[in-house]
């Protein structure tokens, strides 16, 4: 995956973040260090917080690849694959947007409602006074 991800976008990592299974790869790369998860030793603060990261990562995956349609790929090809990949991405991430619209319109109608109810006070208190 290290030269895949090498021929897709022209540039060799300088680090990899991988789980317990990439243990023994035995690829020797100029430049490239693999750091495994759960590793101890030579772990710094950083590394350790770029570790999580990557773990924070697969689930979303994982959940892509359950709810997201990226389980499955109808697409023809090599680039049907990489459509497929960007697709999903794409759904994923306006699913997110449309989300956040939601919440932010439901606020915006309870705060519609309450305004509502104190101007009907208002003019209850009004009424009351001309009568």
């Amino acid at each position: 995956s290290l030269v895949q991800t090498q021929r897709l976008t022209g540039m060799m990592p300088r680090e990899a973040y991988v789980d317990r299974g990439y243990r023994g790869h035995g690829i020797a790369l100029d430049g490239l260090k693999v750091w495994i998860a759960g590793a101890k030793r030579g772990v710094t603060a950083v590394i350790r917080k770029k570790l999580k990261r990557r773990n924070a990562v697969e689930p979303v995956i994982g959940h892509m690849k359950a709810d997201g349609r990226l389980g499955r790929n109808f697409l023809k090809g090599a680039r049907g694959d990489a459509m497929n990949a960007l697709l999903c991405g794409a759904g994923h991430n306006l699913r997110k947007i449309l989300r956040r619209l939601a919440l932010l319109y439901a606020q915006i109608l309870e705060c519609l409602q309450c305004l509502g109810q104190k101007q009907n006070e208002e003019n209850h208190r009004l009424m009351m006074e001309l009568c």
